[in-house]
């Protein structure tokens, strides 16, 4: 028998218990900078160093965090279920907890991309500084979707949702788009299941939504476990 299709929206609470910090989390600061000097394709035209640098640090910083028990409970549903893991993180931890499919719709922190080619990716884990160039002479930059740039993972992420037998929604606002729109594009009548410790949606807001005002650590194996007894 084919196995339910899982798809799990993740946003920042997701890794927050990892020790990852979100610039949602103080006031539009990342890490002390202001998101548009190190988010935004203005600001990489202005200070490009500083840009890098601060990528390089978040670079650093994941190399020193695991994933928590959110992540691996989620690698562990594959065992019963197909999962498609739609993340607006940037880091790898839903990797390294050993989820197969994972859509990265913001970018992703260990790889790099050219700045005139946006096909020319490259794995990288150490720092990226000016004079790292693409084999056509191009510097590089940190494949990262920033403020303003457009969103090429959406559509693929559209689709996936579509097709959900089950939608879990894992620590996200909930109001960062294009991403908080997937939800308007499962099937009529899928169960809804938000995980949040601090729930800014309700359940008469959605149809079949359950809410578990829960950290991911604490929510998400609350739902699997609810899921396999189901």
């Amino acid at each position: 028998m084919e196995k339910k299709r899982v798809v799990v929206l993740t946003g920042a609470g997701m890794s927050a218990e990892s020790g990852l910090k979100t610039f949602r989390d103080a006031h539009g600061l990342w890490e002390g900078r202001d998101v548009m000097e190190v988010a935004s394709p203005q600001g990489f035209a202005r200070n490009p160093e500083l840009v890098l640098e601060f990528y390089n640090q978040r670079r650093r910083q994941l190399k020193e965090v695991k994933p928590n028990a959110g992540h691996l409970a989620l690698a562990d549903l594959e065992t019963q279920f197909a999962v498609n893991i739609i993340t607006q993180n940037v880091d790898n931890l839903h990797e390294k907890a050993g989820s197969p499919s994972v859509l990265h719709l913001h970018g992703e922190l260990t790889k790099v991309r050219s700045t005139q080619n946006e096909n020319y990716i490259l794995d990288w884990t150490e720092d990226l500084v000016m004079g790292d160039l693409d084999e056509s002479g191009h510097q590089l930059r940190p494949h990262i979707v920033w403020f303003g740039e457009m969103v090429p993972m959406l559509e693929p992420a559209i689709e996936i949702t579509s097709k959900a037998d089950i939608l879990v929604i894992i620590g996200t606002s909930m109001q960062v788009y294009p991403a908080a729109s997937l939800i308007n594009y499962i099937a009529k009548g899928i169960p809804i299941y938000f995980i949040d410790p601090k729930p800014n949606i309700r359940e008469a807001d959605f149809d079949y939504l359950t809410i578990i005002p829960k950290p991911a650590t604490e929510g998400v194996p609350q739902l699997i476990d609810q899921l396999y007894r189901s």
